[in-house]
């Protein structure tokens, strides 16, 4: 689908030529693609801008996914996709791309511009049981500036107690404390 705040290499514009417009101040890098260097990013332009990505069977996960619902400013530089299909499928092969094999129940994903990623609650239980410490902190972050997001996260860990690292993301959330 081409949409007209998008731009991919190939769909209209080449690669070289998305660089040019780059360098000219027109359009800024998003995701997989090129936005207009004075359209607002919004969580549609960041979740469809990881299309390319994603595909029909992957879901962005972690810090992907905390970046696209606007828990993080910035863009991660490397994103973290789960696969959402029920197969086993081919991993995406890309070098600024962490592959998570096991697959991600359909519950914990919600459709935002017609790709797949985990939902707010699940993402920021995701962040807050990785041993990252730039998860950890934005977990931390994200969770004091959203106290109805750290609700929903810790009901989430009570509905799912044999979960992964449950504790340890139960720990981390429970010494948040909200604004």
């Amino acid at each position: 689908m081409v949409s007209p705040f998008l731009y991919f290499p190939g769909e209209r514009l080449s690669l070289t030529e998305l660089t040019a417009a780059c360098l000219d101040g027109l359009l800024t890098p998003i995701g997989e693609g090129f936005m207009p260097a004075d359209a607002v990013e919004t969580a549609w332009m960041r979740a469809r801008s990881l299309a390319p990505l994603l595909g029909e069977r992957w879901a962005a996960v972690r810090a992907s996914a905390a970046w696209v619902h606007g828990g993080l400013a910035l863009e991660p530089s490397r994103h973290h996709v789960q696969r959402a299909a029920a197969e086993r499928v081919r991993p995406v092969r890309s070098a600024g791309v962490v592959v998570h094999d096991v697959r991600i129940p359909p519950g914990d994903v919600v459709h935002i511009a017609g790709v797949r990623v985990s939902t707010p609650e699940r993402t920021l239980v995701d962040l807050a049981r990785s041993p990252d410490a730039d998860d950890l902190a934005a977990a931390r972050s994200w969770a004091a500036s959203a106290p109805e997001l750290l609700a929903g996260a810790r009901a989430w860990l009570a509905r799912h107690p044999r979960f992964p690292y449950g504790r340890c993301a139960d720990e981390v959330l429970g010494g948040v404390r909200t604004t």
